[in-house]
């Protein structure tokens, strides 16, 4: 079985390749999102992952808040929504040869982590992609998590949303990191759950909501895995 898994983890990871090589390639040609959803639908198909949506994005969203566990995370969101997203990616991401050419042209936004004086230039971002229509999308825990056991989210994703006074919606996903892990560089078909949540606009007044939603998404994620283990 593991040498199975490996198996269908090479072949997972070169269709995410093929697909992240659509998006560059059509993104001159076909109106904005599609290019993206193309390969995030692509990818899907092509490893053989379902995904059973619970609940509506929220039409007037402009942050989806998202826990995060494995490089499927944004292909599962692209291929349940159909607005225009624009992701909040490490700042070295754009630097990288083939994957800086894949965000630069659908300009997502870059983040210089643990650096004070590049909060201005994020905001700024932030703020132009969303008046140009798009919906940001942060993964607040700063990085993968495959335990079920969300790390502690940081505070960008709240700085964002209560400067701008965004309306939120939070998004649980379950086992993504089950149906591909380049950690533990293994892969399978299977069903992923994408669960949006109810929706809110940020109040900065409020120093401890992003606490409150994380301990709401944790809850969620819990409970859905509770009840497919009965």
């Amino acid at each position: 079985m593991k040498i199975l898994a490996r198996i269908n983890w090479v072949y997972s990871t070169l269709v995410i390749f093929t697909g992240l090589l659509l998006k560059i390639l059509f993104y001159p040609f076909v109106p904005r999102p599609y290019a993206s959803k193309i390969a995030a639908w692509f990818i899907r198909l092509l490893i053989f992952v379902h995904v059973r949506k619970v609940g509506e994005p929220d039409p007037e969203a402009q942050m989806y808040i998202i826990n995060h566990q494995s490089e499927l995370d944004i292909g599962v969101i692209e291929s349940t929504t159909q607005r225009e997203l624009a992701w909040v990616a490490k700042k070295e991401l754009f630097e990288v040869p083939f994957f800086s050419l894949a965000v630069r042209l659908s300009r997502e936004i870059p983040l210089e982590r643990e650096s004070k004086s590049a909060l201005v230039a994020l905001l700024k971002a932030a703020k132009e992609r969303i008046d140009d229509g798009r919906i940001v999308c942060i993964f607040p825990e700063g990085t993968r998590s495959e335990s079920g056991r969300m790390r502690r989210f940081k505070p960008g994703a709240k700085l964002i949303a209560d400067k701008l006074g965004l309306t939120v919606q939070p998004v649980v996903l379950i086992h993504t990191a089950r149906f591909f892990s380049t950690k533990r560089m293994t892969a399978a078909p299977g069903m992923i759950t994408a669960i949006y949540l109810e929706s809110f606009t940020a109040d900065k007044s409020d120093k401890k909501w992003l606490e409150t939603v994380q301990h709401q998404m944790q809850e969620t994620y819990d409970r859905y895995v509770q009840k497919e283990n009965v």
